[in-house]
């Protein structure tokens, strides 16, 4: 009798990182259940992604969530106010205009609903601290912290089961995150990750996001596949 597979929530944006982490997921042996959102990005590309990418890796099901974040603005990437800024060149360390208010923090929040739902111990999220915009909710002390209140907060942790929150690229950089992703077989030319990419997903070039993502490539020896505008 064949062991049955275990169930995982992974966050799936649409860029190089959470496809990666699928990938991940899925050579693991964990059936997928993707999550994305759209939650008033400037942008669509990104999603039109992750549909192409979860049909690539098989996931069992992919939702996409609607969440209006822009009714709160406050982020480039949500506040049509706020221009999405090139690359950064200061080294002050403050956090970009890039980054969007508590967003890990609600998407993983919503993925620990569904993963009560499908009776899930398991949640993975492509968060990074190595080559990364400086985002406080991509730090190992917030994934640490966001577990530990899942596991107080839901029936399962109350009833004795261990929710884990998985964050395999958390430790990487991003010329290693494209070199494990190629192991798995990713192809990178369907994924999004420029914060102002237009509706054909071509990608600007020039911010944040573009800037790591080229690096990357170059550290990694590998051709960038991105379509640039």
């Amino acid at each position: 009798m064949s062991k049955k597979k275990k169930k995982a929530v992974l966050l799936v944006s649409g860029g190089l990182d959470s496809a990666t982490v699928l990938a991940m997921a899925k050579a693991q042996g964990y059936e997928c259940y993707a999550l994305s959102f759209d939650y008033g990005q400037k942008h669509n590309a990104e999603l039109n992604a992750a549909k192409k990418i979860t049909r690539l890796f098989g996931a069992v099901q992919h939702q996409t969530m609607k969440l209006d974040l822009n009714v709160f603005g406050g982020s480039a990437l949500t506040d049509d106010d706020i221009e999405v800024p090139v690359a950064q060149t200061d080294d002050t360390g403050g956090i970009p205009v890039t980054y969007v208010p508590a967003r890990n923090t609600i998407f993983l929040s919503m993925a620990l609903a569904w993963a009560e739902v499908l009776n899930s111990d398991d949640i993975f999220i492509g968060v990074n601290a190595v080559d990364y915009s400086g985002y406080p909710d991509c730090r190992p002390e917030f994934i640490h912290a966001f577990e530990s209140m899942a596991n107080l907060a839901t029936k399962v942790g109350v009833e004795g089961h261990h929710l884990k929150i998985h964050t395999p690229l958390i430790n990487m950089s991003k010329a290693q995150i494209i070199q494990a992703g190629l192991e798995h077989a990713v192809d990178y030319s369907l994924t999004v990750s420029c914060y102002s990419a237009d509706q054909q997903g071509r990608a600007c070039g020039v911010c944040d996001s573009c800037q790591l993502r080229r690096k990357g490539f170059e550290e990694a020896g590998v051709a960038d596949p991105t379509l640039y505008s």
